[in-house]
């Protein structure tokens, strides 16, 4: 039977992981079997950089800080190796990077995760991740109003011309 002390470091640990999931609007599980030291780094740079958190965490712990959150429906995703990846900002950025990184190495796969709250399967995260950026979305609305404000600008233009031709004839 496991001491009084290390019971209470395990409840502490949980509480803790418990509070950033309710405050992260990312929390992603993934299966990381397969990848090397090198591949870690490089990913934990690159998600540090989407001002993301990657982290291995016990399965039974991330079940249990999960059901303190009041989350549910993730209790199957948690079986085998499974690094937890949580950002508090934008989720779009680190979602990106965690696809990328899937579809470069075979062996690493998206389980699930809880965006905003939502839980979701790793198909809807992956659909999600395929999507362009916010900018990008942005530049090609401002792309399209501003070629439909084109077309009115010449579309007046040539009622112009038409009323000049006629009020000369």
């Amino acid at each position: 039977m496991a001491s009084e002390k290390i019971l209470n470091q395990k409840k502490e640990e949980v509480s803790a992981l418990a509070s950033k999931i309710k405050e992260a609007k990312l929390v992603l599980l993934t299966d990381y079997r397969g990848i090397n030291v090198e591949d870690v780094t490089n990913l934990r740079a690159e998600l540090r950089n989407a001002k993301a958190e990657y982290k291995v965490i016990k399965n039974n712990i991330t079940r249990r800080a999960l059901a303190e959150s009041g989350i549910e429906g993730l209790e199957d995703q948690l079986v085998g190796p499974t690094a937890v990846i949580m950002c508090d900002e934008d989720y779009l950025e680190p979602t990106k990077a965690i696809y990328k990184f899937s579809k470069e190495n075979d062996f690493y796969k998206i389980k699930g995760g809880v965006i905003e709250g939502k839980v979701m399967t790793a198909e809807e995260i992956i659909t999600l991740a395929k999507l362009p950026s916010r900018e990008t979305l942005l530049s090609m609305l401002a792309g399209a109003l501003l070629g439909n404000i084109s077309k009115l600008a010449v579309a007046l233009d040539q009622v112009k011309v038409q009323k000049e031709e006629t009020a000369n004839a």
